[in-house]
């Protein structure tokens, strides 16, 4: 009996950025100079692609960066935000063509920017899928073969394989 209820009160387990990432959603040389026009630009493509509708997100995703930056360093970016009425995680990478001003902790430009679009009552999801995208991300050897990835079918399958990658 004490098995069934640990199985009950376990939560369901969260899909891998590499999962939640479509290719669709990795945008490599996207023509942006600066932090709120990369948010615009997110929010027309995420509306474009998932109909979701483009103010929620380039205002949530304003108001993330209005608290404190998400710009880690290293030229990683992870801005994030909970969406109202969003039924399921989003995730998008995007690539400048240029790196851009981000307000990030080393002052250096972010080249490499990764997107969590999270439902509002996924909290524990939330910080679950944040806390992947850091550890991926904090690691030199996986931001310099993410910056090797010439195509959205590289950059997927280098998220999907991780930090210990070989691709």
């Amino acid at each position: 009996m004490e098995l069934l209820v640990d199985r009950v009160n376990t939560p369901p387990a969260v899909q891998s950025i590499g999962d939640l990432l479509p290719l669709e959603d990795i945008l490599v040389d996207l023509d942006v100079s600066g932090k709120s026009e990369l948010i615009d630009e997110i929010g027309r493509h995420m509306e474009r692609t998932h109909a979701l509708p483009h103010q929620s997100v380039a205002l949530g995703l304003k108001h993330r960066e209005q608290i404190g930056s998400t710009g880690l360093g290293q030229g990683v970016a992870i801005p994030h935000c909970r969406v109202k009425d969003l039924g399921q995680i989003h995730v998008a990478y995007v690539r400048p063509k240029s790196p851009i001003p981000f307000d990030s902790p080393d002052g250096k430009p972010v080249s490499d920017v990764l997107v969590l679009l999270v439902p509002k009552q996924a909290a524990e999801e939330h910080l679950i899928i944040l806390a992947e995208a850091t550890r991926l991300l904090s690691d030199r050897r996986f931001r310099e073969k993410l910056r090797l990835c010439g195509s959205p079918g590289d950059v997927k399958r280098l998220f999907k394989a991780g930090v210990d990658s070989t691709v």
